[in-house]
């Protein structure tokens, strides 16, 4: 592992564990056991640093959505596949770290909400059209409607003043809101084979 690649990753074990703001430069180095300035050969500030940090984040996730939807067998198990890959995404999103990113870092913030629209809105949208062309999804859906729909949804179940960790299971939440979006844009087709999947899935568990 590169100097670069462990300074990114303690740094982001004590911004999960306190957010970004709490977290200083002298917290980090003392983290990593290094000095301040071996740091700072590497990240002029700690903006530069976090900046650096979400991008990397970014592109490991990017990659894993690309490795799960390339082994799922057709555009239903796809489909399902990759939106569970974003929900592990955004539920790895402390709520702190978001807070202290709108708030204090808007260049890493702007390239976590580019994320969003431009990988996970577009690849919903691919699958959804490559359902639309195999049979399984309904060809009268608003294809870029329901993709960013259906980002919105999974934001809203980690959204605790929605739902309420005291009251609700955030990963039931979750699970409800991905099967009523699933069932909303099959086709006949479509409901068969989520039902065959469903149901392999349910015996495994």
């Amino acid at each position: 592992m590169s100097q670069i690649e462990r300074i990114i990753d303690g740094s982001l074990e004590l911004f999960l564990q306190a957010g970004i703001k709490s977290v200083t430069m002298d917290d980090i180095a003392k983290h990593l056991g290094m000095s301040k300035k071996t740091i700072y050969q590497f990240f002029k500030d700690k903006n530069e640093l976090v900046t650096a940090l979400v991008k990397k984040r970014l592109e490991d996730d990017e990659k894993e959505m690309t490795a799960i939807i390339g082994q799922s067998t057709n555009v239903i198990e796809e489909m399902i596949n990759m939106m569970k890959c974003s929900e592990e995404i955004f539920s790895r999103a402390n709520p702190i770290v978001i807070h202290d990113l709108q708030k204090y870092h808007p260049e890493a913030w702007k390239q976590f909400q580019n994320f969003k629209a431009e990988v996970i809105v577009r690849t919903l949208e691919e699958l959804l059209n490559k359902g639309i062309q195999q049979g399984y999804i309904r060809p009268d859906i608003e294809v870029k409607v329901l993709a960013r729909m259906r980002v919105m949804q999974v934001e809203a179940g980690f959204n605790t003043s929605v739902f309420p960790t005291g009251e609700f299971n955030i990963w039931k939440v979750q699970k409800e809101l991905l099967e009523h979006f699933n069932y909303g844009i099959c086709t006949l087709k479509g409901h068969k084979l989520l039902n065959q999947y469903k149901n392999v899935h349910e015996e495994v568990n």
